[in-house]
């Protein structure tokens, strides 16, 4: 489907030498209030108020590194070619989210050891802060005009794109051409995840189910829009989608887990039967 529509300019503000893009702010904000939702679960459990900070002071930037060596070690052949320092330019665009999370995994799994707690219940509490930060996340590449599916064809084209505002489809036309969103398809899909992993949290699973949750849930709906992208990252020497691979993987590896731990007894109630108390302000 051909069209024309002016993009929009990726740069939300420059200042002298400084400039700040839009798909950074976005992933900011993702985070602060991911954050936000994150330390309100905190308090509801009457753990430590600073508890949750204190992890993604040290989770968020362990996170964008894995992110961005993921990125770059399955698109080596993209930067071979330039400046070495467009490595680190993200900026630009072009951090895997399973590299964040092996990053933020990883980071939690040490911070939990360090200060004593479960790694399963800090997990548990994060888990829709993580949805969260991803609908939101894909915005950025929105601004960035990526993680798009491929072109809309003829016959598609009176279906319910007609629907969607005009500022969406319009940054959709590259070239052009008109390209799936699929960048909004995985943020809808996230916030719907979003919400159940909420509704699962207040009816008091088994400690680390909202977590695995999350893995499951996630994945399911990256394999089919997945599917749709054109910017794929792939097994090397193969056709086969690295997220789609990582994907399934996660999936028979939640279901695997979360049997062991309910046969094994190692899953058990976050509160073990007693309710959480508010703490009293002295």
């Amino acid at each position: 489907m051909t069209c024309s529509a002016p993009a929009m300019d990726p740069v939300f503000l420059e200042i002298g030498p400084l400039t700040i893009y839009w798909y950074g702010l976005i992933i900011a904000f993702g985070a602060f209030l991911g954050l936000y939702v994150a330390t309100k679960e905190s308090d509801r459990l009457g753990l430590q108020k600073d508890l949750m900070v204190d992890l993604v002071v040290f989770a968020i930037p362990v996170a964008i590194i894995f992110a961005r060596i993921y990125y770059v070690i399955f698109e080596w052949d993209r930067y071979t070619g330039g400046p070495w320092w467009d490595v680190f330019a993200i900026w630009e665009g072009g951090i895997a989210i399973h590299g964040a999370l092996i990053g933020s995994v990883l980071t939690a799994i040490i911070f939990a050891r360090v200060r004593n707690v479960s790694f399963w219940q800090l997990a548990d509490i994060a888990a829709p802060s993580l949805i969260l930060g991803q609908a939101i996340g894909r915005w950025g590449n929105f601004m960035n005009q990526e993680a798009h599916g491929g072109p809309i064809s003829e016959e598609t084209s009176n279906s319910f794109h007609t629907y969607l505002p005009d500022f969406i489809m319009n940054q959709m036309c590259i070239d052009g051409v008109m390209y799936h969103p699929t960048f909004l398809y995985e943020s809808v899909w996230n916030v719907l995840v979003f919400i159940l992993l909420l509704v699962l949290r207040r009816r008091n699973p088994l400690r680390g189910e909202v977590f695995l949750s999350y893995l499951m849930a996630y994945s399911f709906g990256r394999f089919f829009i997945e599917g749709m992208r054109t910017d794929s990252l792939y097994v090397p020497g193969t056709e086969i989608r690295m997220a789609q691979l990582i994907s399934v993987a996660i999936i028979l590896a939640v279901i695997a887990l979360i049997w062991y731990r309910r046969k094994s007894g190692m899953a058990r109630n976050h509160y073990d039967g007693k309710k959480v108390k508010k703490k009293k302000n002295n």
